[in-house]
């Protein structure tokens, strides 16, 4: 995979993660699981997947599209 797709890639990825932080489709919704509403389970859920995205991230692409000028 060349630096562009990688790039624009990840873009896409983060994209999405950016879309669905917020869970609009359960605004109103009172339903409990467990005890907690279930926005606070897709708050626990989202967390735990963006740091598994951000730790693929770190390990794989860092510093993606950054050029040494020398």
């Amino acid at each position: 995979m060349n630096n562009d797709s990688a790039r624009i890639g990840w873009m896409v990825v983060f994209a999405v993660i950016i879309a669905l932080t917020i869970p609009w489709f359960l605004w109103g919704d009172g339903q409990v699981l467990y005890g907690l509403p279930v926005w606070l389970w897709w708050h626990i859920g989202w967390m735990a997947v963006v740091s598994l995205v951000f730790k693929l991230f770190a390990d794989r692409a860092w510093g993606l599209g950054i050029e040494e000028s020398i």
